[in-house]
């Protein structure tokens, strides 16, 4: 039913917001900041609950939600390759480098924190994953104008369109998880929009043979927690479990797609299977003026002047979702 309320684009009726104001802060107290912004730019009909409450615990505290939420894992302790042992080669890894240093975070971990913060090549890097949309971004957080405080990556437990809805710690502003604006509160007020830097998705054996430098998040996190191998235990297998609205019909929900933004706003997105199958292949997979290739088993893009172009992967369903009227690569 909700499928196709989001589908129809049914307006709001007059004090909609006020009434799932009301509503949803019976459920969280500590939903209130994000309705406090008369001028957000969230459409609160597309937005959901997604069965846990708000992480708010402070920067660095690695104890549980009292309440139940979706912990994020702030600063985690790391390891080279060979204290790497731990984890098999053929477990899926989300893979970024910045300057120098390269770090491999695996999917089971992010699988039950859906929010990393951390320091890479120097930088400060708010790392959300949403299990429902397979989709890992890194979003380099320091990149704010002087006098703004560095924004503390929290999972709110509210969804929209199955995405995830994050917000920062620090101001309470909401931010649209796959684009990295701001939508509310005093960051949205400054224009904020967090920039981000590739995540590669491969395997831990292709990513740490590629990289031998690289660095992987230890065994237990850093936090002396026991972390399963399949914690979702096939969620998903039968398609999204929350509202999504009509979904483009080029590909099939989960199909998994290597999305891109050019400069101009165009998104652009390759179908991965396909796409790594050409590479390998010795083939070109190329797409209004992007280009992919192959880092780890994985998939990186750059323009016609070799330049990279930041990307990541991510469900069909969701990146159409959010990036209307995307170009799709066909074999």
């Amino acid at each position: 039913m909700t499928d196709h309320l989001l589908a129809w684009d049914l307006p709001a009726f007059d004090g909609y917001d006020e009434y799932k104001e009301r509503l949803f802060t019976l459920v969280e107290p500590g939903w209130q900041p994000f309705f406090d912004d008369a001028d957000a730019d969230i459409d609160w009909r597309i937005v959901s609950w997604g069965g846990v409450l708000i992480d708010n615990r402070q920067l660095g505290d690695a104890r549980p939600c009292p309440r139940g939420c979706i912990p994020a894992l702030d600063d985690p302790a790391v390891t080279d390759t060979s204290a790497g042992s731990w984890y098999p080669d053929d477990g899926i890894v989300f893979a970024v480098v910045i300057g120098d240093e390269a770090r491999a975070y695996p999917r089971h971990i992010m699988e039950i924190h859906e929010m990393i913060n951390d320091t890479l090549g120097g930088r400060r890097i708010g790392m959300p994953y949403c299990t429902l949309c397979g989709s890992a971004q890194a979003y380099l957080t320091d990149a704010v104008p002087d006098g703004v405080a560095v924004p503390v990556l929290r999972t709110s437990g509210l969804l929209s369109r199955s995405n995830k809805v994050m917000y920062d710690l620090v101001t309470k502003s909401v931010f649209n998880t796959f684009t990295g604006r701001a939508i509310s509160g005093p960051l949205r007020e400054q224009g904020i929009v967090l920039p981000q830097a590739t995540v590669v998705t491969t395997t831990w054996g292709e990513w740490k043979a590629a990289h031998p430098d690289t660095t992987i998040v230890a065994q237990d996190g850093g936090i002396g927690r026991p972390y399963p191998f399949d914690p979702l235990g096939g969620r998903d297998d039968r398609g999204p479990i929350f509202p999504v609205g009509d979904v483009d019909g080029r590909l099939s929900v989960h199909d998994q797609v290597f999305g891109v933004v050019l400069e101009d706003g165009t998104p652009v997105a390759f179908p991965v299977n396909a796409a790594v199958a050409a590479l390998e292949g010795g083939g070109t997979v190329e797409l209004g003026g992007v280009t992919l290739h192959l880092d780890g088993g994985g998939l990186r893009a750059v323009d016609a002047a070799g330049a990279e172009i930041e990307g990541h992967q991510s469900f069909w369903f969701a990146w159409s979702q959010f990036m209307a009227d995307t170009l799709l690569w066909e074999p």
